[in-house]
């Protein structure tokens, strides 16, 4: 049994208490008299494994690049900056392409969690493809397409289950008929949307219940017109994604979002693309060209915002440090959050006795000191 003593540890309540923390075969445990190894924590602050359900890539890697070296490298970093499990998001491209990348996924999954120096694959966030052109963002519109639902089941059987996403644009014909076919197979979320008001609270009454990066890719949220942020607002059963990079949402309105959505709806992501990690420079998202300047990822052709070149990490630690969130409420939403939008919280997302050893500790500064994955150190 190892022992961390000399922690402010998170707990279940969103408070940090002072105390130390017992892990014994991977998992959480009660203290114990006599503990084989002692370990002191200086002071700080004890966290659950973050999860990032939303990003791409990083290190020069992608999730689309369809390889089992990228999803290995990919899941390396995201475990060493203290995201423990992971459900990287697909770009919109040919179908059979994403059947290929969804089924190296599903390979990759089967030894998944095994390696204690890498982030475990939770899931599969499927951005595209049935999205709306009107707000592509980032996404290729050549391949954009209606939402399909033998189609989503094709990519299903390709992931082996691991698609716990699925976005769809509710103004596009055909999409609230899919939606009321998938809801019980997958999280269905509204992304790339052009919606109104009126047709994204359409969608959420029928079973809709999340938002792909709120704010992004979607409608101004207006007093006249709300849009879907104003659907997301007034629908309490709906959780949404927030970029808390400094570069994809103002400050103010990070902080305004909290008080409409409350901490339990906000699930904190990165949307990072294969320049996380990297140095300034042009590299690709979804076969378009990107150039990264000063952490600020755009299109090329467009100038269009694509992804983030940060890390959930750092997006928590922007959101407390100069968004004004209360530590307290970014960790919920960046460990806690996202494990229950995943079914996962009962084995994950919090310092609890008989869950998952995913930990990370922070010191005063929220810079990271330590990761364990399983219980065991992390580099």
């Amino acid at each position: 049994m190892t022992e961390i003593r000399n922690v402010k540890i998170f707990t279940e309540q969103h408070t940090f208490r002072e105390g130390s923390i017992a892990i014994k075969d991977g998992l959480f445990a009660e203290p114990a008299e006599n503990p084989g190894k002692i370990i002191d924590g200086q002071g700080c602050y004890a966290i659950p494994g973050l999860i990032d359900i939303h990003f791409h890539g990083c290190m020069g890697y992608d999730f689309c690049d369809g390889t089992q070296e990228a999803l290995r490298e990919i899941a390396r970093y995201e475990a060493s900056v203290g995201v423990t499990g992971m459900a990287p998001a697909t770009m919109t491209l040919p179908a059979e392409q994403l059947e290929e990348i969804l089924s190296n996924a599903a390979a990759f999954s089967a030894d998944s969690g095994k390696n204690p120096g890498e982030a475990e694959l939770l899931g599969v966030n499927m951005e595209g493809p049935f999205i709306s052109k009107h707000k592509k963002g980032a996404q290729d519109d050549t391949y954009i397409i209606p939402s399909d639902v033998e189609l989503f089941h094709r990519f299903q059987r390709a992931a082996e289950g691991l698609v716990k996403f699925i976005a769809v644009a509710p103004e596009v014909e055909g999409a609230l008929a899919f939606v009321d076919r998938v809801k019980d197979e997958a999280v269905v979320s509204l992304a790339h949307t052009n919606a109104d008001y009126d047709e994204a609270l359409a969608a959420f009454q029928r079973g809709v219940s999340h938002a792909v990066h709120l704010f992004n890719a979607m409608p101004p949220f207006g007093h006249r017109e709300p849009g879907v942020v104003g659907a997301v607002a007034d629908s309490h059963h709906v959780t949404a994604e927030l970029i808390c990079d400094g570069v994809h949402i103002h400050p103010s309105v990070v902080r305004a979002a909290f008080k409409i959505l409350g901490e339990n709806r906000i699930i904190l992501i990165s949307d990072s693309m294969r320049a996380a990690g990297m140095p300034d420079g042009t590299y690709t998202l979804g076969g378009q060209a990107v150039q990264v300047t000063k952490g600020r990822a755009v299109l090329v052709s467009s100038g269009a915002l694509a992804g983030s070149a940060s890390n959930l990490m750092e997006c928590m630690k922007t959101a407390v440090k100069e968004m004004g969130i209360p530590l307290e409420t970014a960790v919920a939403c960046a460990s806690e959050n996202p494990a229950k939008r995943l079914g996962e919280y009962g084995r994950r997302g919090s310092i609890t006795f008989g869950k998952k050893a995913d930990l990370v500790l922070l010191d005063r500064d929220l810079n990271v000191k330590c990761v364990m994955k399983d219980g065991k150190r992390v580099g």
